[in-house]
């Protein structure tokens, strides 16, 4: 048992890094490569839009699918194949050589990588006890934000002139992704009673119509996809918004890197704080009205308030989503045997989400600059009033509770 229960870190921290290195930094660096992409490419405004909206299109196709097969099969065997595949797709990216090639190429990786939180968070379910949920899935949000920061700091100001351009970026940050399939092959087997939890006899169909039934799974997907909308578009539009108004290229990108860095020292913080005090939505509104004060600011300050609105939006963003994904997790009726198929479930809402919003927005720059801000806040006021209506599970609250 004391073997087991050690040896579950050091799959935390596999599953974190992988988070991080399949997901994170080569999703993240396009932000920061965008302006140099669309000088070689002779992009718009409008389809850079298209082309880090069109990223989220996969996790509405896949999201379903992808967790399900991680019930159904086990998350070991997706992450380890999900590791191999987006990292050749996520190289394949930097021999695109207009819009439509750069489009179908980071379609193609975020289909791949999509399936790697959600099995990620999967493994957590099953190799940690409720009472500590919270905190293994902020470990995976810090590696997460551990990325987006990492990414958003070197990709454009030291990878891309060191490498020699951004298509050499693209494939080295994909040459990381494959080689984290090496560790999955060799991971331990998941404990006897954990692994029983595998929902090999039931059909995917049957997972899908079980978590679809439960109403609290639609109120939290209208949040996410609200919430996660407007994160994701502010993350890709914030670079070249400070760059359009006059901001020089690594003070820009160091504001976007601010964003990552307050919210991963706030992640644990935050995922312990829901841990102890019994209520995972108490935590969740006032992280989301934080993340709305923030972008809404965005649109109104200059100089150094910039500052201070990125860093207030961004302190709670990784905290919120482990947050979030643990009270989906923790949902009556999901648990770590439907995990995969419901953080599929509610992940279509956020891609649908992460779809429409930076289009949308980066349209409406051509009015103003600062005006995408407002919509997007406003997409994330939407959204809290899924969080507001979703109850508390009485488990959650017993067990978080407890512990205390």
């Amino acid at each position: 048992m004391t073997n087991t229960s050690n040896y579950r870190w050091y799959i935390l921290a596999l599953a974190a890094l992988t988070m991080s290195l399949t997901v994170a930094v080569p999703g993240m660096c396009l932000s920061v490569l965008f302006d140099e992409i669309s000088n070689d490419l002779d992009l718009s405004r409008t389809q850079i839009g298209l082309i880090w909206g069109i990223s989220a299109l996969p996790g509405v196709l896949i999201a379903l699918i992808g967790g399900s097969l991680g019930d159904r099969f086990g998350p070991k065997r997706i992450l380890m194949l999900a590791c191999l595949l987006s990292g050749a797709a996520g190289a394949l990216r930097g021999t695109s050589v207009n819009f439509i090639t750069l489009i179908a190429t980071v379609f193609i990786f975020g289909l791949l990588a999509a399936t790697v939180p959600m099995n990620a968070m999967k493994t957590c379910g099953i190799w940690f006890p409720r009472q500590q949920l919270g905190l293994a899935n902020g470990v995976l949000s810090m590696g997460m934000a551990l990325g987006f920061m990492t990414s958003s700091m070197i990709s454009a100001t030291v990878l891309s002139p060191w490498l020699g351009s951004w298509r050499y970026v693209l494939v080295f940050y994909g040459g990381l992704a494959m080689l984290l399939s090496i560790p999955w092959l060799f991971t331990r087997p998941a404990p006897v009673d954990h692994a029983a939890l595998t929902t090999q006899r039931l059909s995917l169909r049957a997972m899908l119509t079980h978590v679809a039934r439960i109403k609290r799974m639609w109120l939290l997907g209208w949040a996410i996809l609200g919430i996660g909308g407007c994160i994701q578009a502010t993350l890709g539009y914030l670079p070249l918004y400070l760059r359009d108004i006059g901001w020089v290229e690594a003070r820009a990108d160091s504001v976007a890197a601010s964003f990552h860095l307050a919210s991963m020292f706030l992640v644990i913080p935050l995922a312990l704080w829901s841990d102890r005090m019994g209520s995972r939505r108490k935590v969740l509104l006032p992280a989301a009205l934080m993340i709305i004060t923030g972008i809404g600011l965005l649109s109104v300050v200059d100089g150094l308030l910039v500052w201070g609105a990125v860093i207030t939006a961004g302190m709670v963003r990784d905290g919120f989503m482990a947050v979030f994904f643990t009270m989906t997790i923790e949902t009556d009726g999901i648990g770590p045997m439907y995990a995969g198929t419901a953080t599929g479930f509610v992940t279509i809402f956020s891609g649908i989400g992460s779809l429409i919003a930076p289009p949308i927005g980066n349209t409406l720059a051509t009015i103003t600059p600062s005006l995408p801000f407002v919509f997007w806040a406003g997409m994330a006021a939407l959204g809290i009033l899924g969080i507001y209506a979703a109850k508390e599970s009485p488990a959650a609250v017993s067990v978080t509770g407890a512990a205390r």
